[in-house]
């Protein structure tokens, strides 16, 4: 009975999900009001987790608009996906001496010790995607952790995977378990499928950064496992799935055809140009990323004032072929009003 309500409700929910996509035309911003005005002249680095990510490639581009209003110069520092990169680029951001730092889309846990010299020198320091505590106050000594609610977009994708199976998927999940928020995620969409009465075929723990070197002879294999009953993918980001589709084609399945891949991701850019073109990804959860680094900014300039950190929660959108077929571009950016919103609070 649980399983046959869970599956009634999916239906419904994704009727609405998938006959437009509501939530890029919001009526009214839901963010914050108030807040400082600018603050004058300030310098911030960016530090970027990896750059080829789509979806911090989309918080950076964000940033850097946000910037531009309110008159800030930014720097960026590419992480480039490896450990050592990362720990070198907060070296570099701390003798560059910056107004503020923007650690964006890696663990603050993993550089821990390098940031705890940030810290010291009484830089203010935001994130996007740095750990599991969203919002004011994360752990690290960071002013804020902007993300949406990553619980929800896991159930969102494990959701879809539900109802386009009819309650019965064989799923395959993908996660990198060097990132703490990339394995609970990863046990969301597990929890979901499980409940909702399918399978997970198998649990995949591969590294984000090595995806393009990885997937493809990895698909293959998981092709020879499984066979048919491999009816979906699930992954922690929509990277995974940039490198599938040539063994997917070579074994003769159809960009449309099974395993159907969903993501918990963010919505990279080339997630949304697969998904509108059915090839071999069928939707996305996407976060407004655009949005996000204008709050990144907003967040920073409140550190930077003295004043309490927004505790603005931003909502994630289910993206499908259908619902694109009725909107424009390859990113989730809601027509609300954010952009007017923030520059008045800081009197731009």
């Amino acid at each position: 009975m649980l399983k046959r309500t869970l599956l009634n409700g999916l239906l419904a929910g994704t009727i609405l999900a998938t006959t437009g996509l509501a939530a890029f035309a919001q009526e009214a911003f839901d963010g914050p009001t108030a807040g400082p005005k600018a603050a004058e002249g300030k310098t911030i680095v960016v530090l970027a987790g990896d750059m080829k990510n789509g979806g911090i490639l989309g918080v950076t581009t964000g940033i850097e608009e946000a910037a531009a209003k309110i008159g800030w110069t930014v720097k960026v520092l590419d992480g480039a996906g490896s450990i050592q990169s990362r720990a070198a680029a907060v070296g570099q951001a701390l003798a560059l001496g910056p107004d503020g730092v923007v650690i964006n889309g890696f663990d603050a846990a993993e550089q821990q010790a390098a940031l705890e010299g940030v810290t010291a020198a009484g830089i203010p320091m935001v994130s996007w995607h740095s750990g599991p505590k969203i919002g004011c106050d994360a752990p690290g000594g960071i002013f804020a952790n902007v993300s949406t609610d990553a619980m929800d977009v896991s159930t969102k994708a494990a959701e879809w995977a539900l109802q386009d199976a009819g309650g019965a998927p064989g799923v395959v999940i993908f996660t990198d378990s060097t990132y703490t928020i990339a394995i609970l995620k990863a046990a969301k969409l597990k929890e979901i499928i499980e409940s909702g009465g399918g399978t997970v075929l198998q649990w995949v723990d591969t590294p984000i950064a090595e995806t393009s070197a990885r997937m493809g002879p990895l698909t293959t294999t998981l092709l020879q496992q499984h066979g048919a009953a491999w009816t979906h993918s699930l992954a922690i980001n929509d990277l995974y799935f940039d490198f599938m589709g040539p063994s997917l084609a070579a074994a003769g399945i159809d960009g449309r055809g099974a395993p159907k891949a969903g993501s918990a991701g963010d919505g990279s850019e080339a997630a949304f140009q697969r998904i509108r073109t059915g090839q071999y990804q069928a939707v996305t959860v996407a976060e407004p990323l655009n949005l996000q680094g204008w709050q990144l900014v907003d967040e920073l300039n409140r550190a930077i004032s003295g004043e309490p950190c927004s505790g603005y929660i931003t909502a994630p959108a289910l993206v499908t072929e259908e619902a694109l077929a009725n909107s424009t571009g390859n990113a989730f950016d809601p027509d609300n009003g954010y952009r007017e919103a923030y520059a008045a609070i800081w009197g731009k």
